[in-house]
This record gives structure tokens, C-alpha cells and sequence, in this order.
């Protein structure tokens, strides 16, 4: 039969791992012109993590991708189990999905990277669980407790105003904490060809100084839109700081409404659109929204194509 690209590019990363050999050079995005290779969304909001038996139902969404995350708690790190990670592969095959990323999110933020030791090997689980789907990515997650900001004895935020941008003071060893963990687990992801994503609270110029302090191509920043504006950062300004390489996916969504783009959207899509096109981009766009109550796959239908509308897609 003929198979498609999206077909090769699922068979092959899973061969390649099947191979234990490394997949950098079959990234989606790097195999694209410019413009976003495609458009996913995570697990969490498409059904049950961690779920297999969820996959078609993306599909019936019109999305091209999944997110999917390493586990859902401690004691349950479903991609560990090399029969869930078959069944992801399967899927894929049969409804033409890919698994760009996966993501080590809520366990980060439950246990901070920079202060519980095994929360690295959760780091790892997501590399090898990422060569076994043939993902690109990992997102590293740092909310919750995991959030590297620094407060003060209240509780409040402190402010540290720099370069333009709005920002917040860190807790300095934290950070510290993190660079020497990353430094560790880099060569995993090195000799993987996956990509470890840095997404949080703060600045992209603090991202950047991590990412220099690390010294790894294979650190970039998983940015998130609907954070950065509600943070009150410049999102276009920022977008065009991290340039293309340095930016490795892009979560979309808006806190004020699950709908991209309708009235009341407090993030201005069509500049981020534009900042995008401005670097070059040609990786993931998605999607962190399930839509309205009881309506998951006419509302994320009207995303896609909004997204479709208002990114330029390869």
C-alpha cells in the first residue's frame, strides 16, 4: 500500500527505537519547510492520560497529534509499560497520529526537578518512552510546587523588572539545582534525539540564561501563550527572542475562553502568529483546551481551523 509521511514518520521512529538507535534527524519539524509542521493537543485534554483507547477520538477532532504524558502519579508511570507504548504505536498506524512530544507535567509539578532526586528518573522515563513513540520532544513542567519563582514572606510574588519585560525574582539555588540535573540527563537525551522542554512562570530571557548555564542545544523552551500573556509578558517580543532553535513546541490556549479566537480571547493569536512566522517556525502547534462542556469535538474541530486559519501551516 502507499504510506504516507506521517505513516514513515511513526514506523520509523518506532523502528529506530526498536533499535535502540538515535532518531535526531527524523524530527517532524526539521524535515519541513517553514510554517508549523503540524497540530496536536495533549492527553489530558482529550480524554483519560495516558490512554491509548484515546487516540481515534483525536482524530474525529481533526488533530494530527498528541501530547502524551509519561504518567498520571507515582505509582502509576503508564509509559514505563512496553505494552502501552505498543498500543500507542498501533493507533498511531491506524488512525495516522503522531506523538511529537510527551510530557513529565504533573508529576514535576507535584515534585520539583530541583528538589526531589527522583524526579530526574521521571525525566528519563519520559526520554525513553519518547524514542519508543518516535516524539521529538519532552515537555519539563515547573508550576505548583515546582514554580522557580521566588515570594516573600506573604506569599507575594517578588518583582524584578528587567530588560523591558515584566519578571519576578528566582530562587537562585533552585535554579542552580535544575542546571546541574539537566547537565546529567542531557546526554540521554542526546544519544535519544529528544529534545527537553523547559515550560514555567517565568521570562524568556531567565529561560535563556538556563538554557546558556546548561551549555546543551538538546535544552530548549517549550513555550505556552496563554501563561506567558496572563503572566504579562510581551508573547510576540518574547517568541522573536527565542528564536526557532531555541523554541522546540508551542501549547495554545487562552484562560478566558476554550475557544482560540472567539470574543473575549485575552491572547492575541494573530500576533503570535505573526512573531512565529517572523522566527521561521516549523515545529507543533497545541492545543490545551477541551472545549465547552459536552462538546470536546465540534469546539476542538473549530480550533483546528482556526488554528489552521491564523498560523501558517507547512
Amino acid at each position: 500500500m502507499t504510506m504516507n509521511r506521517r505513516h514513515f514518520m511513526a514506523t520509523a521512529g518506532a523502528g529506530l527505537a526498536a533499535l535502540n538507535l538515535p532518531r535526531s534527524g527524523f524530527a517532524a519539524g526539521r524535515l519541513r519547510p517553514s510554517g508549523a509542521a503540524g497540530i496536536g493537543i495533549c492527553d489530558w485534554n482529550l480524554g483519560p492520560m495516558c490512554d491509548p483507547g484515546q487516540v481515534q477520538r483525536a482524530r474525529d477532532a481533526h488533530l494530527e497529534g498528541i501530547q502524551v504524558s509519561v504518567g498520571s502519579d507515582i505509582d502509576t508511570i503508564a509509559l514505563r509499560d512496553p505494552e502501552i507504548r505498543r498500543q500507542y504505536v498501533q493507533q498511531a498506524l491506524v488512525y495516522d497520529i503522531v506523538y511529537h512530544s510527551v510530557a513529565a507535567g504533573g508529576l514535576l509539578n507535584s515534585y520539583p526537578l530541583a528538589t526531589e532526586p527522583y524526579a530526574a528518573v521521571w525525566v528519563i522515563d519520559a526520554i525513553e518512552a519518547a524514542a519508543a513513540l518516535g516524539a521529538r520532544n519532552i515537555l519539563m513542567a515547573f508550576f505548583g510546587n515546582g514554580d522557580l519563582r521566588r515570594r516573600d514572606e506573604a506569599g507575594e510574588l517578588i518583582n524584578q523588572p528587567e530588560g523591558g519585560f515584566n519578571s519576578y525574582a528566582l530562587k537562585q539555588d533552585w535554579v542552580e539545582s535544575v542546571v546541574q540535573t539537566l547537565k546529567h540527563i542531557v546526554p540521554r537525551a542526546r544519544d535519544a534525539g529528544v529534545v527537553l522542554g523547559l515550560e514555567n512562570t517565568i521570562t524568556a530571557r531567565q529561560n535563556l540564561a538556563i538554557i546558556e548555564a546548561v551549555g546543551s542545544d538538546w535544552v530548549q523552551i517549550y513555550y505556552d501563550v496563554g501563561n506567558s500573556w496572563g503572566n504579562g509578558y510581551d508573547v510576540p517580543g518574547e517568541l522573536r527572542l527565542i528564536g526557532n532553535d531555541r523554541l522546540c513546541e508551542v501549547h495554545l490556549k487562552d484562560w478566558n475562553t476554550p475557544m482560540l479566537g472567539s470574543e473575549g480571547c485575552m491572547v492575541n493569536m494573530a500576533a503570535c502568529a505573526r512573531a512565529l512566522d517572523d522566527i521561521g517556525y516549523d515545529k507543533w502547534l497545541v492545543l490545551e483546551t477541551s472545549g465547552r462542556r459536552d462538546r470536546f469535538i465540534e469546539d476542538t474541530r473549530a480550533n483546528v481551523d482556526f488554528v489552521k486559519n491564523t498560523f501558517t501551516m507547512a
